[in-house]
């Protein structure tokens, strides 16, 4: 089907990637943000479920062809249910602009659970967080995104499907992460 909705969350200025600040500069952690969220960007623009992508943030970001909706500052959680109310609660793919190494088969998979059980997770690559979540259904869900939140999601859905993917699980929070991603781009890596 082609009726999805994906809606990327993004933290913008120098609160971005805050938990990378003894790792980098604030101007190096909202590049960093940026480009991971160009990335998740033109990954979604190329997967052909979904005929519309939003971008929720405190402002627009003009090079990317997607609708702002703007993020008012109340936190992830209520904003994210606002957009959904404002959506129509049509089919809706949430997914964190942080995941630099998705691919168009890793969303496609995803959407594709969610066409079969209603609703989809992508949990971290931990298995305690959760990066991207598809609604298929126009039940009721309440987003849960935060320390331990598959949890939280997993028991207002528990039929869901879990789709566990390298592209959906690698998340950059924390210098560690930051360091991994910079290896696996290093030049002369085997």
């Amino acid at each position: 089907m082609t009726d999805w909705a994906a809606l990327v969350p993004l933290k913008q200025g120098a609160e971005s990637k805050s938990r990378l600040g003894q790792a980098l500069e604030p101007a190096e952690r909202m590049a960093l943000a940026s480009a991971m969220a160009a990335r998740v960007m033109t990954c979604l623009s190329h997967v052909n479920a979904i005929n519309s992508l939003y971008l929720l943030a405190p402002t627009p970001v003009s090079e990317w062809s997607s609708h702002w909706l703007p993020d008012g500052g109340r936190g992830l959680n209520p904003e994210l249910e606002n957009a959904r109310e404002r959506l129509g609660k049509r089919p809706l793919l949430v997914i964190h602009a942080d995941l630099p190494c998705v691919t168009v088969e890793d969303v496609q998979l995803l959407l594709a659970a969610a066409d079969d059980c209603g609703c989809a997770f992508a949990p971290d690559r931990h298995g305690r967080g959760t990066n991207a979540v598809a609604i298929r259904d126009a039940d009721p869900f309440r987003f849960a995104f935060g320390q331990d939140s598959l949890i939280s999601h997993r028991r207002q859905r528990p039929a869901a499907a879990i789709v566990e993917r390298a592209g959906l699980g690698f998340d950059v929070d924390t210098p560690a992460d930051l360091a991994q991603l910079l290896a696996s781009v290093s030049p002369g890596r085997d």
